[in-house]
């Protein structure tokens, strides 16, 4: 779903953990949702990231950080410098990769060398990370299973967060759509949230990284695939689906673009 981004005073809002990494250097919020925060801690050769996610929050840093130790040794993701909790919740801290994500202003100004990075990158990380030896997982099956459990345990469905496209649909009536899995294109092992903010874009418009990737695992690449398309919509404005797809070199897929898109909806 699209991110939500909220500017918070500093340092009166920052979780007092956060401010005992940064240790005096210098601090700035560059992303914020529900689930996390993120900060960039200090400048230079030393400059780094903390991911903060509240008590409240169902965010696992704990199970992003083992996935990007993984991904580390194939692909260009952040390297893990350290993780804790408190009583009011728990961090990440990361070293910075070079780049900058792929809605700074600079390029939803100008989406098409952004667009097109995002396809390349997502297509690089797909073909680089090893399907037979990844000991994650993030297929419809186990994520359609997690939706019905819960819904069984008294969940309501997304409500006002569902997609305009699915926004008719009753709980049971998704569920039971999604029930209908299509068969598999490729296994590949999907970064899991493949939104633009996610990859890294150097100032020359090529992707540098991803981040972000606290749900990797191996499932069909639509999984991934129906999702970046669907976020050039939100983060640049219609019309630059195709070049995605044409820069990560796959064919449109309306069926699984559709069904995936359903099941990232449900959660």
């Amino acid at each position: 779903m699209p991110p939500s981004m909220s500017p918070w005073a500093l340092p009166d809002t920052t979780p007092e953990a956060v401010l005992d990494l940064a240790g005096g250097r210098g601090l700035r919020l560059v992303w914020h949702n529900d689930d996390a925060s993120t900060y960039e801690l200090g400048a230079g050769a030393g400059r780094c990231f903390v991911k903060w996610s509240p008590e409240s929050s169902s965010l696992d840093l704990d199970a992003e950080a083992a996935r990007m130790k993984w991904a580390a040794t194939y692909t260009p993701v952040p390297e893990v410098l350290g993780q804790g909790k408190d009583d009011h919740g728990s961090w990440l801290l990361t070293a910075a990769l070079d780049g900058t994500n792929a809605v700074e202003p600079r390029w939803t100004a100008r989406p098409e060398p952004a667009v097109r990075a995002i396809g390349e990158g997502l297509r690089a990380m797909h073909e680089a990370l090893p399907v037979s030896s990844c000991p994650f997982s993030w297929t419809a099956e186990e994520r359609l299973e997690a939706c019905v459990k819960a819904a069984k345990a008294g969940w309501e469905g997304p409500g006002e967060e569902w997609q305009e496209e699915y926004a008719h649909l009753t709980l049971a009536q998704a569920l039971e759509l999604a029930a209908d899995i299509p068969l598999t294109d490729k296994l590949v092992v999907c970064h899991g949230d493949a939104c633009a903010p996610n990859t890294l874009l150097t100032s020359d418009g090529r992707w540098s990284g991803h981040v972000d990737l606290g749900c990797l695992g191996v499932a069909d690449r639509w999984a991934d695939l129906a999702v970046a398309t669907w976020s050039t919509e939100w983060n640049y404005g219609p019309g630059w689906e195709d070049m995605l797809l044409d820069a990560y070199g796959v064919a449109k897929d309306e069926e699984r673009t559709w069904y995936y898109r359903l099941l990232w909806n449900l959660g």
